[in-house]
């Protein structure tokens, strides 16, 4: 499976972007891009987002922006106790670029720049930022445009971090496109199971050597440290989650040695699985 091109121009109709809630009772698995950009906040709900190839954990408050043509899905169970909301902010590039040549914006610019790799404002920093966000569907049309600056604005000023190492590269070009989204949905699919370096490498016809290099080259990471990555964040959801025992944690992550799980695990999150239960 490969991530579908999303055509958002008809939801824009004769406006200069769009914005709109979602209320869900889960998201499914869905990877996608789109030419434009896109800011979302998670008003209520907790999962995991893949951005590119960064696999995170969720939850109330979380906002990101990513720029044109980056992959992305939200991955929520479905929850009988809580609905789950988010507010979606979506606006090309010719709507922004004229706004980003006056020296007011000059550090939007920049902002606007980074967002190629995905950018995570971190919550607790953001809540001025949300509480406007979350007033946005509310506005009349006019008062929409101005907010969205606005709220661009102050976004310079709330700390961020990139979700995506400077080497990725996003999608661009059917075949480059069809032979990662492959890798992707293999490792999706299989991780809570046995991932084959050969297997990943022949779904693509190279061999694990060249394959290595390829993937490295693309996503700024190793496999592995993908797999693990993605293993290691279901880890944690059970453990907040669920009252799960750490052994039958590792071996539902994808790990067939519980010693491995717990060096994988301090190594990535800087502390031990049963701590990091016990604080989160």
């Amino acid at each position: 499976m490969r991530p579908k091109l999303e055509l958002l121009s008809h939801k824009r109709k004769n406006q200069s972007f769009v914005c709109y809630e979602l209320t869900q009772p889960s998201f499914d698995f869905f990877w996608h891009y789109h030419p434009e950009y896109e800011l979302t906040y998670i008003i209520s709900g907790k999962g995991r987002r893949l951005i590119g190839t960064n696999y995170e954990l969720f939850s109330e408050g979380d906002l990101v922006l990513l720029g044109p043509d980056l992959p992305h899905t939200w991955i929520v169970e479905k929850n009988k106790k809580q609905l789950c909301k988010a507010i979606v902010i979506q606006f090309s590039k010719e709507f922004i670029e004229p706004f980003l040549q006056f020296g007011e914006l000059k550090d939007v610019k920049k902002m606007i720049a980074r967002s190629v790799k995905g950018i995570h404002f971190i919550p607790g920093k953001n809540s001025e930022v949300a509480a406007m966000i979350k007033q946005m569907p509310q506005f009349p049309e006019s008062r929409r445009l101005i907010q969205l600056l606005f709220i661009l604005q102050k976004l310079t000023e709330t700390k961020a971090i990139s979700l995506n190492a400077a080497e990725f590269k996003t999608v661009k070009g059917d075949y480059t496109e069809h032979r990662m989204n492959k890798i992707f949905q293999y490792v999706q699919n299989g991780y809570r199971q046995t991932i084959s370096l050969k297997k990943a490498a022949s779904l693509i016809h190279l061999s694990e050597s060249a394959f290595c290099k390829y993937f490295k080259r693309f996503c700024g990471k190793t496999f592995s440290d993908y797999v693990n990555e993605i293993r290691i964040m279901h880890a944690c959801q059970l453990l907040v989650e669920t009252d799960i025992p750490v052994s039958r944690i590792a071996y539902d992550a994808g790990y067939e040695s519980l010693t491995y799980f717990n060096r994988v695990f301090l190594k990535k999150k800087k502390i031990s699985p049963n701590k990091f239960r016990q604080w989160g």
